[in-house]
């Protein structure tokens, strides 16, 4: 934990703008009082006092708890429980730092922590030496600039701290009871239960149905109309490739989905709408770009100390994009990119998974700064691999057993020692031949830079400078070293993968200090999974035999986790709402048996993601319409039940690319090499060029609309309504030339303006606008023109038409 760089892949993962308003920091009641609040009318001093007051009686959400476990807890452990705990021999200042009720009651200068409140607490006062100086030891126990961010982070939080009793999973000192540790319902076997019987089957569509129909009988509710067969179309198109349908394409699927007959949708236009979708490439294109969140894929590197770039990292993009519009099996696209050196070539490049992650280095290269730095680099893969396939916390054991779920720190040392014996590297995609000649080319010009350093190395060690006679050289050979690097032919096509450098198994790091080696840990798989008595990975790595344990249908976790992120992106909320935590401290499932009836429907079906996506938008509870029902919503405001259909916010990724749509620019292009500035391209936003590091304009763009900064895994996209969102609708180039091209479209499609207006709801809105919004759009045509500089009266109106919340939303 001791990096300077690794723990602000936490604390800069969302802007400082909106970090107080995160998932859950204002628990649900609060929310709903004050949507009810909104919807009547009440006043705005009325709407504020609530507001304050839900966020005096705010919950933390489980990933404040994740914070705490994975950044907080290991700084506190390695600097303050040696004076401070209940294992220091006598505790200083009568002052223990190892409960939240131990850190509000402070010692003898008072509370150590004034909750929200940094700079008013004694704690973060002490760290940054500004009264004591804790801790009190030499400069080599100072808390770091990146350790201070945390614990600053942390207060201002509110200090969360899980008061999870743990005698639950406990029976003794350091050991895990394990049966009962085991009763949690995500370590349970999978279990394909019988759908419920329901009463009225004119509704069901498939067993879906029936798990939610019958939840919702049990919740008092009833199940809600079908949507329109426009606002099913614009749907289907959204979440399958994240594009509108053109006019002509809408008008044919709505009519051949026949919805004037009791406003049910044909079941066979349905299913041909969802193969005819899942059958475009644009189809990976949007399900890839969900997939990179996970794996935080980034075309450069990121801070200081993990400053590589990766100039092929899209080629691992494109094949993300190729193997879901192939229907490659989920075990196998698992397989490939945990082992997929161990398989072929092809296979290897979706090990860039790993290879593609932050590797940091040391700035000084003293033992305790490379130990730091290596251990940064295993928490990356350790948390990534575990977040994203299994659902799991497992950077919460990098310092001590988990303190919530049945993961200790030797399961944490198996997993890390895999990666321990692996490097990244490069995998060329031509023959040994092309390798070589290329190789050949080179030589001259490596020969030529080793000697410039060769002289440069001596004159150091000799404390010198460079004489004029050596610099003259020195010149020489650079200028022929460019001018053979200019005439020499483009490197050969390679991709970023992994690969294996051993096969030692690792010790545990006591206290995650890697130069304070403890226990031999076997590789091995987990655990809580697999039993006590479970396979000791020893062929290279353990890799390959990692992937086979994560993909073996005993393993309850993996194809749980994948349903409900696909669940997720169709419904806007997931199953299981902490998608990537199903531990103890994540969310249940809102339907247990459906999420177990379609994990394993899914792996029955070949662990075929395309089949899941036939399951689920076949099914009524998909086409259900998203209107608003003050009955249902006072009994479940947060819709877990799934009264209706959840209208969401499309991220930032459908916005533009649906923006260049309706406007005729998109570049439908497939794969390629990034574009570095988006902003002013028409190519998806796929294509767009992200860097972890200081973001470009193409990052800039992006965050303003909730993209992750790709420093680790990220489950869910959040949500934020922003001022600078609205400006840059409102004042930015982009936004301008887009109205300025719909406009020009709607004038050549149309030649009256009530036609050109009409066409443009159409377009935009899948709808014919009312006889007001007709009104209102010729009222505002009809008034004084703007100066010359400005937009005239129509581009004005376009740009209002493309930054309306209708068309940002998915109904």
């Amino acid at each position: 934990m001791n990096c300077p760089e690794g723990p602000q892949r936490y604390i800069a993962s969302e802007p400082p703008e909106r970090a107080g308003w995160r998932s859950g920091r204002v628990n649900r009641l609060a929310l709903s009082t004050l949507r009810h609040v909104a919807r009547r009318g009440s006043s705005f001093v009325v709407l504020l006092s609530l507001l304050v007051g839900a966020q005096g009686s705010a919950t933390n959400a489980p990933e404040d708890f994740e914070f705490f476990e994975s950044e907080v807890r290991p700084i506190l452990v390695n600097y303050c429980y040696g004076c401070h705990s209940n294992i220091a021999r006598s505790v200083r200042s009568d002052f223990r730092l190892d409960s939240r009720a131990s850190l509000l009651k402070g010692g003898t200068r008072g509370p150590a922590v004034v909750p929200g409140k940094p700079e008013e607490s004694l704690l973060i006062e002490a760290i940054r030496r500004e009264s004591l100086e804790m801790p009190p030891s030499g400069p080599n126990e100072r808390l770091n600039g990146a350790q201070i961010a945390v614990l600053t982070k942390w207060v201002e939080m509110g200090a969360p701290w899980p008061e999870v009793s743990e005698s639950a999973l406990r029976s003794g000192e350091g050991r895990y009871d394990w049966e009962t540790a085991r009763e949690h319902w995500a370590w349970q076997p999978i279990q394909k239960v019988s759908p419920p019987p329901v009463r009225k089957k004119k509704k069901v569509r498939n067993p879906i149905d029936q798990f939610v129909v019958d939840g919702l009988r049990k919740a008092g509710l009833k199940q809600p109309k079908p949507a329109l067969a426009a606002v099913f179309v614009r749907r289907a198109f959204f979440d399958l490739i994240g594009m509108p349908p053109t006019p002509d394409e809408l008008e044919h699927w709505v009519v051949a989905l026949d919805a004037t007959r009791k406003g049910n949708l044909n079941d066979d236009a349905v299913a041909q709408l969802i193969d005819a979708l899942l059958e475009r490439p644009q189809y990976g294109e949007r399900w890839g770009r969900l997939w990179l969140d996970l794996v935080r894929y980034s075309d450069t590197g990121g801070w200081s100390q993990d400053n590589g770039s990766f100039p092929n990292a899209w080629r691992y993009r494109d094949w993300v994009v190729d193997a879901l519009n192939s229907d490659m099996p989920y075990n196998e696209f698992v397989r490939h990119q945990i082992a997929g050196d161990t398989i072929d070539r092809e296979a290897s490049i979706g090990t860039g998974f790993f290879a593609l992650g932050p590797s940091y280095s040391s700035d000084g290269g003293d033992p305790v700064a490379t130990a730091q730095a290596k251990s940064e680099t295993l928490d990356d893969r350790v948390d990534t691999f575990s977040r994203t396939f299994l659902g799991l916390t497992m950077a919460c054991a990098r310092c001590h057993d988990h303190k919530f779920d049945p993961i200790p720190i030797q399961d944490y040392y198996s997993i890390a020692g895999i990666f321990n014996n692996s490097k990244g590297g490069e995998t060329p995609l031509v023959g040994a031949e092309v390798v070589r000649e290329y190789q050949e080319v080179r030589r001259p010009i490596n020969e030529l830079r080793v000697k410039v350093r060769d002289v440069r190395q001596t004159a150091g060690k000799e404390k010198r400078p460079v004489s004029d006679e050596e610099q003259m050289q020195i010149e020489a050979w650079q200028a022929e070293s460019d001018k053979l690097d200019e005439e020499s032919p483009p490197k050969y096509a390679f991709v970023h993968t992994l690969s294996d450098t051993g096969g030692e198994d690792m010790r545990v790091a006591v206290r995650g200090n890697l130069m304070k080696p403890g226990q031999v840990a076997p590789r091995r798989f987990l655990r809580l999974i697999e039993g006590k008595e479970r396979e000791h990975f020893t062929e290279g790595s353990g890799r390959r035999q990692l992937a086979d344990a994560v993909v073996d249908p005993g393993n309850p976790l993996t194809a749980r986790v994948i349903v409900n992120r696909i669940w997720m992106n169709h419904f806007g909320r997931a199953l299981v709402r902490t998608p990537s935590n199903f531990g103890t401290l994540g969310e249940k499932p809102t339907h247990p048996e459906l999420l177990d009836w379609l994990a394993s429907t899914f792996m029955e079906s070949g662990w075929s993601i395309k089949s899941l996506h036939r399951t689920i938008m076949m099914s009524a509870t998909y086409r259900s319409s998203s209107a608003f029902d003050e009955r249902a919503f006072s009994a479940d405001g947060d819709n877990r039940s799934i009264w209706r259909m959840n209208a969401r916010r499309m991220d930032v990724e459908t916005w533009r690319d649906s923006l260049l749509a309706v406007t005729n620019e998109l570049d439908v292009s497939l794969g390629g090499p990034p574009v570095e500035n988006i902003v002013d391209s028409n190519r998806r936003t796929l294509y767009a060029s992200v860097s972890r590091n200081d973001p470009y304009i193409t990052d800039e763009f992006l965050r303003l609309f909730d993209f992750p900064i790709p420093r680790a895994s990220s489950a869910k996209r959040t949500s934020s309504v922003i001022p600078q969102q609205f400006l840059f609708m409102m004042n930015s180039s982009f936004m301008l030339d887009r109205a300025r091209a719909l406009g020009q479209r709607l004038q050549e499609e149309s030649g009256t303006q009530e036609g050109q207006i009409r066409q443009g709801y159409h377009l935009l809105y899948g709808r014919q606008p009312s006889e007001r919004e007709l009104e209102t759009a010729a009222r505002f045509l009809a008034g004084d023109m703007p100066t010359e500089s400005g937009p005239d009266r129509w581009q004005q109106y376009c740009q209002v038409l493309l930054s309306a919340n209708e068309f940002m939303y998915i109904r």
